[in-house]
């Protein structure tokens, strides 16, 4: 049932949860994974400690506020307009950097889909999301966000489940990544899928897909590049927005509990469909020859 001036905190949940599972996150983090191995886990690190960041530290405070934007916030909390003019450029910058990734996703989705140029893919995408958000404001792109998690969600989880029956009998994809191969599919009995991908790295020259800090990849490194996705995704404008759908901060702090369930069905799926990737991908080049 709606609340007076908000949505329901479930349904703002899936909302947020469709913003930070959109172009990065569904299209290129298993993609990472897979070509990096155990290395690429910085970035599901990084960008899940960013929203656990911002559903602690920030959002519950900033709706608690009262103020609707971030430079308001920040401009009374420091009573300086200096502030609060340095939060409107940091603001305007991200969105704009963050929404030209994001229109290069929706472009080569639509010209996938309706086989057409992705400039023109990019403006298609540009049309429908002006109509949508122009006629139905705040509360109608909650709602077509909603409708967006349920569609990005199930379009990632159905072939993870597939592959992982496919390959180990289980169906369940996070359990399938440290299951035993199917025998007729491995050609040896007992071996698990990532002792099979270790192997298959090293037959070919390259690290063990689990081995963790190889090449420039050391615990330095790892940490500051963490750290820099964790600060940089709580501080998005369109994520930091969403808790002001909901009436209260206690709403607020329920959204970002069920935003971080509805996330974690992704991410925690990211890394078995990022192996089941690489070793499709080797498995079908294996013995073929270019032409």
């Amino acid at each position: 049932m709606l609340q007076a001036g908000g949505v329901p905190a479930i349904a703002n949940g899936m909302a947020t949860a469709a913003d930070w599972m959109s172009a990065a996150s569904f299209i290129s983090m298993a993609g990472l994974i897979s070509m990096m191995g155990y290395t690429g886990g910085v970035y599901l690190m990084g960008w899940t400690g960013g929203y656990v960041l911002l559903a602690l530290l920030i959002a519950p405070y900033l709706r608690k506020s009262g103020h609707y934007t971030v430079p308001d916030f920040i401009g009374d909390r420091y009573h300086s307009n200096i502030a609060r003019l340095v939060a409107v450029v940091c603001a305007i910058f991200v969105s704009f950097t963050y929404v030209a990734g994001q229109m290069r996703g929706v472009g080569v989705v639509f010209s996938r889909f309706l086989e057409v140029d992705v400039n023109v893919g990019v403006i298609i995408g540009m049309i429908i999301v002006f109509i949508y958000a122009t006629l139905g404001g705040m509360k109608g792109i909650t709602w077509t966000q909603v409708a967006q998690y349920w569609v990005l969600i199930t379009a990632f989880l159905i072939p993870a489940i597939a592959i992982s029956i496919k390959l180990t009998g289980n169906p369940v994809p996070q359990i399938g990544l440290g299951s035993t191969l199917d025998p007729e599919i491995a050609g040896v009995q007992g071996i698990t899928l990532l002792e099979k991908l270790n192997q298959i790295q090293v037959d070919l020259g390259f690290d063990r897909y689990t081995d963790t800090f190889v090449g420039s990849w050391n615990k330095v490194n790892v940490f500051c590049v963490v750290l820099a996705l964790m600060a940089g995704t709580a501080g998005l404008p369109h994520v930091i927005v969403r808790f002001y759908t909901v009436k209260s901060v206690k709403a607020a702090r329920w959204s970002a509990f069920w935003a971080l369930l509805f996330i974690s069905m992704l991410y925690l799926t990211v890394p078995a469909t990022a192996a089941f990737a690489r070793y499709y991908m080797i498995e079908s080049l294996n013995g073929k020859t270019e032409e």
